[in-house]
């Protein structure tokens, strides 16, 4: 199996394949369109040996895929972040397929409503290379609680990652439940002209938008977990040491090569130099050394290298001020780990200022008061993320009342997307749709409305002849 998804070489076949396969499951479906609970917890039950079974040799994989990834990084973001969510589904599947008891009205007497939750089919996953395992492996655990079949494709950017976690789910699964295909970009074109049931992407906003253009000819719907430049406000008396030590937490993991990563600082303007002197300590306190620390994860590729060293090239040409955190004074050249960076003075011609910067580098904009950094915000896209500093929670709730974004932290970074009762999806063009929580089974079920109707037949009193008493009843005392 897996040296005939790798055979990219002949794509008319590989074209095929896609095809076959997800004929192959939706057939298996229409044989089994409704599994039990029982069956449901044992399939997702499944993915925890899996795992911990294999967690060096997924270790192994990402190290070789980024050509350096922290092996912490990896079991607490990819492994860890996993298992809570098998346990999370596992305990609430039975509650999450009951149905649903509605109201029925004047209208629906006598008889019963409810909403059914039904599994909707064969799902499609489009994975991204940051966190191959954890974003393959989340959506599959949703789409497994209720009840459907799923399609996973892998990025090209993680071929190792992506041969391991199709040999391993061929293991755990048949090829009529769940299969992981791998491939270069134009596999994952096909891949998402599939007609799936429903289709979530997670990768960039310019992506998302050709990925939503392809599930239209097909009236897939999709769930689109984009990103954007998720902004951090630190309030204007929150103690600096705190908020730097949980802001470098979400910049420096994984490299900032993530989603929900800060990607620019609002910072008092009064402030700006001791929060540069805290996160200066912080970053060297974390990371006494870079090129050869394996706590450290590289860029994951060269293009990537190259992106993030045009931004900060392009940004010093244009004025802003570099500031290079390299506690043991290290050369760079010969790797493709880079040093945490702060960029200053930015205007909005640089290109760090317009694109998600994924990765090791952060804007810090300085403001006079709160008004101004919400307006700041507020002009721009809305952002998958969003963090704010500051024990009042009066002003929390301003922000939080004048600001749109996917998610919110306060007083920390990053950590509301490892909550499984939390909704995770963004907004405008940070995304659309949910997955994790209860929102993920939701989104992966048809939310089917049942009326029962019972022996009596109320409606026999409101047919033609119109004008008759119960009608004069109606019009009289229920239309008001």
């Amino acid at each position: 199996m897996v040296a005939e998804v790798k055979s990219i070489h002949a794509p008319e076949a590989e074209l095929a394949r896609l095809r076959t396969l997800f004929d192959t499951q939706r057939a298996a479906f229409r044989r089994h369109p409704y599994p039990t609970a029982e069956e449901r917890i044992e399939h997702l039950k499944r993915i925890k040996p899996m795992l911990l079974d294999n967690i060096d040799a997924i270790v192994e994989a990402l190290n070789k895929d980024f050509g350096g990834r922290s092996e912490d990084e990896t079991r607490i973001a990819e492994i860890l972040t996993s298992l809570e969510g098998i346990k999370y589904y596992s305990k609430r599947v039975r509650k999450l397929m009951k149905p649903q008891k509605r109201a029925s009205g004047s209208m629906g007497f006598p008889g019963a409503s409810s909403v059914v939750y039904q599994p909707l089919g064969v799902i499609g996953v489009i994975v991204p290379w940051n966190y191959p395992v954890y974003l393959a492996v989340g959506p599959l655990l949703a789409a497994l609680a209720a009840g459907n079949r799923v399609m996973i494709k892998m990025s090209e950017a993680t071929p190792h990652i992506g041969e391991l976690l199709q040999q391993l789910i061929a293991k755990t699964f048949g090829d009529d439940h769940v299969v992981v295909v791998n491939g270069d970009v134009e596999v994952g074109v096909a891949f998402s002209r599939l007609p799936f049931d429903h289709l979530l992407f997670t990768g960039s906003t310019s992506v998302g938008r050709h990925i939503m253009r392809a599930a239209a000819e097909n009236l897939t719907p999709v769930t689109l977990e984009l990103g954007g430049k998720s902004p951090t406000i630190i309030g204007e008396d929150f103690p600096m040491k705190d908020a730097v030590e949980r802001i470098a937490f979400g910049k420096c993991f994984n490299a900032g090569q993530t989603c929900v990563a800060p990607d620019y600082v609002m910072c008092p303007r009064n402030r700006v130099d001791e929060f540069i002197d805290a996160f200066r300590a912080q970053v060297g306190q974390m990371y006494p050394s870079i090129v050869n620390n394996p706590d450290v994860t590289s860029v994951i590729n060269d293009r990537q290298h190259s992106r993030l060293s045009g931004y900060i090239e392009d940004a010093r040409a244009k004025g802003a001020r570099i500031v290079e955190i390299n506690p043991a004074n290290e050369d760079f050249s010969n790797t493709r780990k880079m040093p945490f960076t702060l960029v200053l003075d930015v205007t909005d011609d640089m290109k760090i200022a317009q694109d998600e910067i994924f990765g090791p580098l952060m804007i810090v904009q300085p403001y006079d008061n709160l008004d101004q950094a919400i307006d700041y915000i507020n002009d721009r896209p809305r952002p998958l993320a969003l963090y704010y500093f500051d024990w009042n929670s009066e002003r929390a709730q301003y922000v939080l009342n004048n600001t749109h974004s996917g998610g919110v932290c306060l007083n920390d970074t990053m950590s509301h997307v490892g909550i499984d009762d939390l909704p995770f999806g963004g907004v405008g063009d940070s995304g659309m749709g949910h997955y994790h929580g209860p929102e993920g089974f939701y989104t992966f079920s048809k939310a089917k409305g049942v009326f029962r109707k019972g022996r009596m037949n109320a409606t026999r009193n409101i047919l033609p002849p119109f004008g008759r008493g119960m009608h004069r009843f109606i019009y009289k005392y229920l239309m008001k």
